[in-house]
């Protein structure tokens, strides 16, 4: 069983969906597991009892986590694998580990290879006319920046992460740092991350990506995820960033 995204869309990227027996209610939105059992998540798990009633061999969750949660889970005789990576190294291992755990091991180094590819040629594609400062932003109260990974993928987009990333941010240290483009990709929101809120906040108005407008909404699954999903999330971003190189607003 698997409560977390992204060890969701990983599992079934290496073909092993068919040992799926219940995800979270929120691993849809990446994967294709909408006839499976739906339960809450590591911050919301009600249904523990149910979950032991499907009789998982293993319950994989993510970390942050509730401690209430985990402890309730681990009331019943359940094994629990909780990920946590940070970097895309991290994501990589992640990937091999659950191939190794089901069986799918050549399938999961196949995966590591083509995200490392599709990663790697992000420089390639791109029509370098700048280089960009971006701050991409997971939360917005307390303000929180985007994971590590997303500033690495912006590395190989030829983008700078700006203030810093994974750690919470001040609104004058994302003023100081003078992003050109900011992208709102708010956790468990999915597109509705509201994009007023970054003209709004008053000691942003000299900030060049206000100025220019070059705020934009990010799909939040696309960034938050790490696991697939990222693939998409660099497609996505690679667009914003040239749009912003060639002088376009926000649309």
């Amino acid at each position: 069983m698997s409560l977390a995204p992204s060890a969701t869309s990983i599992l079934c990227e290496i073909g092993a969906r068919k040992l799926l027996v219940g995800v979270s209610e929120w691993c849809a939105n990446v994967a294709p597991v909408e006839t499976l059992p739906k339960f809450g998540d590591f911050w919301h798990l009600e249904e523990v009892s149910a979950i032991h009633d499907l009789r998982p061999d293993l319950v994989i969750g993510s970390v942050p986590f509730r401690a209430e949660a985990i402890a309730k889970l681990l009331e019943q005789p359940l094994n629990f694998l909780a990920l946590h990576p940070q970097t895309l190294l991290q994501i990589g291992r992640d990937i091999r580990q659950l191939g190794a755990l089901t069986g799918r091991v050549s399938a999961a180094e196949s995966l590591v290879s083509k995200m490392s590819k599709e990663f790697a040629g992000a420089g390639k594609r791109s029509e370098r006319k700048r280089r960009l400062r971006v701050y991409s932003e997971a939360w917005p109260n307390p303000r929180i920046a985007s994971p590590p990974w997303v500033a690495e993928l912006f590395a190989f987009a030829d983008v700078q992460f700006v203030p810093k990333a994974g750690d919470r941010v001040t609104d004058e240290e994302v003023a100081q740092a003078k992003p050109d483009v900011i992208l709102l990709a708010w956790a468990a929101t999915g597109s509705k991350s509201k994009l007023q809120s970054a003209y709004d906040v008053s000691s942003w108005k000299d900030v060049p990506a206000i100025r220019n407008r070059h705020v934009f909404v990010v799909q939040d699954e696309l960034l938050n995820t790490p696991g697939p999903p990222l693939l998409k999330g660099l497609e996505k971003v690679e667009r914003i960033f040239e749009q912003v190189r060639k002088g376009l607003p926000q649309s």
